[in-house]
């Protein structure tokens, strides 16, 4: 009953509120919201600075706004009503004292004058007459990625010439072989022909003058592989007389190397060799009597490895020397056999160095060997097969191209089966040097010490060392000049008997163009022996053609 009552009471109280409301003064009838923002904003009008010193917009183009008219008489009171005009205007003709102070701005002047005067600018001010500055307030556009990169061309500079059209360089060697391509290998022939006038023809002590007409024939191969090399070298000489004293000889070789990078300061190499050329007249073993001198063919096969363990270098090298004489046939007829005379020597060579520096290694080498003979007793009755040994210090230098090669000295000792026999025992001197003070110019050293051995009764044989310094010149781009220095030094085991020959030539090619050239030669030879009836000297001249590709 109590919660009836009060829910009565609060419904007659709420009903009573509006009508309550009604009563109170000045606020008659309902009120529009756009009515009470009319007000306010003609308020601001009045009240505002900045808003009065506008400029009034013409009477013709304002909306005026709508009076507030209140639905019951003396709602508002009259002087309260908003003015007629727009929320930011002015009574006609009415003007602030900033715009009246101010003058009016003048037409802005040209690019052109603008940049030859800034002065001409206006100065730009705020209504409340603040200075403006250029600081930009607003997004400007950037220059795209790389513009500074893209400078405009110059109108001053050249065109450029096609590639077609450019000059050529110019060729540093413009007679030098080109060589043919086979496969990965460059191929370099070549072959001179000429005649040779000689005083004498059969290099001997009995040799007279003749005119001897000269061939030869080389070809050089050399591999274009990336890691590997390989080298191929082979040449062919074959004279025959002309006119004088009688001779024809042939003589040729061929040398092929290869050289492998296996890896992990691995290298390895593998060499194969053969040769061909007739017996001097001047040999101690030489028949006399004969129509012409018996061929002596000499095989030889090589094979190494070296390795490199910090500074440190070790190497082992195996060699195979194959001597085959030719029989001999004398003026009579008669064959004379040299069977006995063919041998075999095998060595194995131990080397170890170390490294100094990139371009010096000094090295320890020694070497074992025997040789065999094909017959084990001798038409003499010896038994000449021995045992070989070596022991050599020596220094290997590599500069590149200025300097390269290597020089050693030691003892070289043979020993035969037959104890009737003496050793072969002498100082050993081996060199391979290749010296380029400049270019255009190499200089070459070659020296090596190696043991002969006879079928002569009670004589064991000889030490043999043979020295050769030459020398190649490019005087001009199409004329190149080379000489040469020889020495050999003879010396018979158990015997004082000793022979010198000492040689000396010189000689230049006039290219014509890159494959054919004239070439000239002189050369000069002579042996001196303490033993009679073996001394001679000769001199003689060569001119030819030379073709090469």
């Amino acid at each position: 009953m109590r919660a009836l009552l009060i829910t009565a009471s609060l419904a007659a109280l709420v009903h009573a509120l509006p009508a309550a409301a009604q009563q109170v003064e000045e606020l008659r009838g309902a009120v529009e919201e756009a009515d009470v923002t009319d007000a306010l904003l003609a308020e601001q009008v009045t009240t505002d600075p900045i808003t009065t010193g506008a400029t009034p917009a013409p009477a013709e183009a304002s909306i005026p706004s709508p009076n507030y008219q209140p639905s019951s008489p003396g709602a508002v009171p009259a002087d309260s009503a908003a003015p007629t005009g727009g929320f930011y205007e002015l009574p006609p003709g009415t003007e602030t004292d900033e715009q009246a102070a101010e003058p009016p701005l003048e037409r802005r002047p040209s690019t052109a004058r603008a940049r030859s005067n800034p002065a001409s600018e206006p100065v730009r001010r705020t209504a409340t007459g603040e200075e403006l500055d250029d600081t930009p307030t607003a997004t400007i556009r950037t220059q795209p990625v790389g513009a500074e990169d893209r400078l405009p061309l110059d109108p001053g500079a050249e065109r450029a010439s096609a590639i077609e059209g450019l000059p050529r360089q110019p060729d540093p060697n413009p007679f030098e072989a080109v060589g043919i391509r086979a496969g990965s290998f460059i191929l370099r022939p070549s072959i001179e022909q000429g005649m040779t006038a000689t005083s004498n023809a059969s290099l001997s002590s009995s040799g007279s003058s003749a005119i001897l007409s000269e061939t030869t024939l080389r070809l050089n191969a050399v591999s274009d592989w990336s890691r590997h090399s390989a080298r191929l070298d082979g040449y062919g000489i074959f004279r025959k007389s002309v006119s004088g004293e009688e001779l024809k000889q042939t003589e040729g070789g061929i040398d092929a190397r290869l050289d492998l990078e296996i890896g992990n300061e691995l290298t390895g190499f593998g060499e194969l060799g053969y040769s061909v050329r007739p017996e001097s007249a001047s040999s101690p073993d030489a028949i006399a009597g004969i129509e012409s001198q018996p061929l002596t063919h000499t095989f030889s096969a090589s094979t190494g490895v070296e390795k490199g363990v910090g500074k440190a270098r070790f190497g082992i090298t195996g060699d195979v020397e194959r001597y085959v004489y030719e029989d001999a046939k004398l003026t009579n007829g008669d064959i004379v056999s040299q069977e006995d005379r063919n041998a075999t020597l095998a060595t194995i060579t131990l080397r170890g160095g170390y490294e100094i520096s990139p371009s010096l290694t000094p090295f320890v080498e020694t070497e074992f060997g025997r040789r065999f003979y094909d017959e084990t007793v001798d038409t003499a009755g010896y038994e000449r097969s021995s045992n070989r040994y070596g022991a050599r210090a020596g220094l290997t230098f590599d500069r590149g191209e200025k300097l390269s090669g290597e020089f050693s000295a030691g003892w070289l000792r043979e020993s035969f089966d037959d104890d009737r026999l003496d050793p072969i025992s002498g100082p050993s001197v081996n060199a391979n040097v290749q010296w380029s003070p400049e270019r255009g110019t190499i200089v070459r050293l070659d020296g090596r010490t190696t043991v002969s051995g006879t079928t002569t009764a009670g004589e064991s044989g000889s030490i043999i060392y043979d020295g050769r310094l030459s020398l190649e010149r490019e005087l001009r781009a199409n004329l190149t000049g080379n000489a040469a220095l020889g020495i050999v030094w003879r010396d018979y085991s158990g015997t004082d008997i000793h022979d010198l020959t000492l040689s000396a030539e010189a000689g230049v090619t006039w290219w014509l163009n890159r494959y054919a050239g004239i070439s000239g030669r002189v050369r000069h030879e002579q042996l001196s022996s303490n033993q009679d009836g073996r001394d001679y000297d000769a001199n003689s001249v060569f001119l030819g053609v030379k073709l090469q590709r």
